[in-house]
């Protein structure tokens, strides 16, 4: 499979890897946010989706960090419902 170019395609791939971590990770990331430890809590499957991600796209493109905001985005700012001393 060739490797991911252009920004929309490596954006679109970040926040599809990180919806599933969101996804399949529901309960680890409600005590995550509890807990003040949600990165710790997810440490495996973000590295994991991380590793995915690096394989399918160009290099300069993985060096934007598109994963890591889309990690934020969707792991952050999309969970604010969810009580927590960090807010």
């Amino acid at each position: 499979m060739p490797l991911i170019e252009t920004e929309e395609a490596a954006r679109r791939l970040a926040r599809a890897i990180a919806s599933d971590v969101s996804l399949y990770n529901e309960e680890k990331i409600t005590k995550g946010f509890q807990n003040d430890d949600l990165f710790d809590a997810l440490k495996d499957e973000i590295e994991e989706g991380r590793q995915l991600y690096k394989s399918r796209v160009s290099a300069d493109l993985y060096e934007r960090n598109f994963y890591g905001r889309a990690l934020v985005d969707i792991l952050v700012k999309s969970k604010r419902h969810i009580k927590s001393k960090v807010w």
